[in-house]
């Protein structure tokens, strides 16, 4: 059973607390699947290409049906022309969503979460919040956990915690309804409020 490690007001390490044992049993599939739907969601989908009667010009046939020996041509516009249309190209109308169901984005959150704990990359903490609104202290606290990378999920992020983390690159603050399996997967290490943990149990 994997735990996460508990984090005191000063950031040091004070204990464990055991995950939920369902976590051990969730398939990794589910968190593939919410990835891939995840990042097929933030496509950029700006791809697209003019069809033959978006392209400017062939309003006039290039040469005579009959009488020249060459093969019939009724417009510029055609695809084998160069500076034609693009026969099946890509449009900017394409839908990319692909569905991923209720459970899944719940198995795939836990999954994620159970994976960082097994890596020894899961922190709760009772409560986060930089007072000072400094960051020189946000970076403090990165520094104290020992990683590269940082997600930080609060349950609702106050001014001055957020003040202070903004310009922190190597950490990203969240409040707990932005939570998904992407971002614990995409960060080294995620740190977490202990209500928001226990909620997130509550709902599975």
């Amino acid at each position: 059973m994997s735990s996460a490690i508990v984090l005191n007001d000063k950031f040091e390490k004070s204990g464990e607390i055991a995950l939920p044992e369902k976590y051990e049993n969730i398939n990794s599939h589910n968190l593939h699947l919410y990835v891939k739907s995840y990042l097929a969601s933030i496509r950029a989908n700006s791809a697209s290409t003019k069809t033959r009667s978006e392209v400017r010009g062939g309003g006039k046939k290039p040469w005579s049906q009959k009488g020249r020996g060459g093969a019939r041509a009724g417009s510029r516009t055609n695809p084998v022309w160069v500076g034609g249309g693009i026969a099946f190209g890509p449009k900017s109308n394409r839908n990319y969503d692909q569905k991923v169901n209720k459970k899944q984005k719940r198995l795939a959150l836990e999954y994620a979460l159970n994976e960082k704990a097994s890596k020894d990359a899961l922190f709760v903490i009772d409560s986060l919040s930089v007072e000072s609104g400094k960051t020189k202290d946000a970076v403090a606290i990165v520094k104290s956990i020992g990683a590269r990378d940082v997600l930080i999920v609060k349950d609702i992020i106050d001014e001055k915690t957020f003040l202070a983390f903004r310009n922190v690159p190597n950490a990203y603050l969240i409040e707990a309804n932005e939570l998904n399996a992407y971002l614990a997967t995409a960060f080294y290490a995620v740190v977490i409020e202990k209500s928001v943990l226990e909620n997130i149990a509550k709902e599975g």
